[in-house]
């Protein structure tokens, strides 16, 4: 029986670059060699698709993060399908571990829907929803999920008014980016201001929120043979002098630790079990996606976020919650491209 063909695409041209390639290299470590075959493709941060040797190693070195070389053999990607100097690379799959815009967004989704090429994960319009928290917030609290109180401001055209009813401290954050990128948390108006333009280096939609107070829970969901399931849940705790969970905290200073809550009031983590199911459905997801709460001192559930394709490293979030429920990291690659070999409902070879 010969082995599937999957196509591992990382880096991209996004905030979140670097985040992918790490991501990718855990899953070349880790995938079922007996039954898939793994064929590395990297996007540069110009758009360039390359080929890379399945030996390549894309991990933080010396404090330096990981980035796809353009003077790699180029890669053709079309609605054809995808080939390296007129040979096909007769892949299977499609295994988008890229985050954030032009990979986590429909956009590599739909490329992959015209090509007929099966991939992992949600399809174009859950993907596009969910990168986009602006849409995605109404969606949630239209299905019965707390959100924080906030406002929406597009690129020369917002106004001081939009702010005046909010309450500090306020988060500023890019409507579509990830890991914390652009992300500030502010005090007072002067911080505001400074925050509202960093965010807007990142989109060209920026969202201000109030600040809730609790704890940071988050909840894996994992699809098998079209059910959507919870993980036990893990909750986020910020070490050092970082105000939140930024991007340096996530990934470069080991400033956080992954807790595992015992002392929650019982049948709460059943609650946000079941609502990151209600969210990952709401939006229509398919696959995975990670959903992020928060749990204030007054026993309320908000939702912050759901990330179609969170950080996917060993280390990630989202293999720690799985591995608590007793699923390796290694089974659920092997579910999640199962379940893309056997999704009918949208490409057909």
């Amino acid at each position: 029986m010969s082995k599937v063909r999957v196509g591992i695409l990382c880096g991209g041209q996004s905030s979140e670059h670097e985040i992918s390639c790490i991501s990718a290299s855990g899953i070349m470590a880790a995938i079922d060699r007996d039954r898939f075959e793994p064929v590395l493709i990297g996007i540069t941060r110009g758009g360039k698709w390359v080929l890379l040797d399945q030996s390549t190693t894309l991990e933080i070195k010396d404090g330096k993060l990981p980035e796809i070389d353009p003077s790699l053999p180029a890669i053709t990607a079309d609605i054809h399908g995808f080939s390296v100097a007129g040979k096909a690379l007769d892949l299977d799959l499609i295994f988008p571990i890229l985050h954030g815009p032009y990979g986590e967004d429909g956009t590599i989704q739909g490329l992959c829907e015209v090509a007929g090429i099966r991939y992992v994960g949600s399809g174009v319009l859950a993907s596009a929803v969910a990168m986009d928290k602006s849409f995605a917030k109404p969606i949630f609290a239209a299905h019965g999920l707390a959100v924080a109180p906030g406002v929406v401001l597009v690129a020369g055209v917002w106004s001081a008014d939009q702010l005046k009813n909010l309450s500090y401290p306020l988060f500023v954050k890019p409507a579509r980016s990830g890991s914390s990128r652009g992300t500030s948390k502010v005090k007072n108006l002067e911080e505001l201001l400074a925050a509202i333009e960093f965010a807007f280096e990142y989109d060209t939609k920026v969202m201000v929120e109030e600040a809730i107070v609790g704890r940071e829970i988050e909840c894996g969901v994992l699809q098998r043979a079209g059910s959507a399931h919870a993980s036990p849940i893990g909750q986020i705790e910020i070490l050092g002098d970082h105000e939140f969970y930024d991007f340096e905290a996530k990934y470069l200073d080991d400033a956080t630790r992954v807790l595992f809550p015992d002392d929650l009031p019982a049948g709460v983590e059943a609650k946000i079990q079941e609502s990151a199911v209600a969210a990952f459905n709401a939006l229509g997801c398919e696959g995975l996606a990670r959903v992020d709460f928060f749990y204030t001192e007054a026993g309320e559930i908000v939702i912050n976020e759901l990330n179609t394709m969170p950080g996917f490293t060993p280390t990630s979030m989202y293999p720690k919650l799985w591995d608590r429920a007793g699923i390796s990291y290694s089974e659920i690659i092997s579910v999640l491209i199962d379940a893309a070999l056997s999704r009918s409902a949208h490409v057909t070879r």
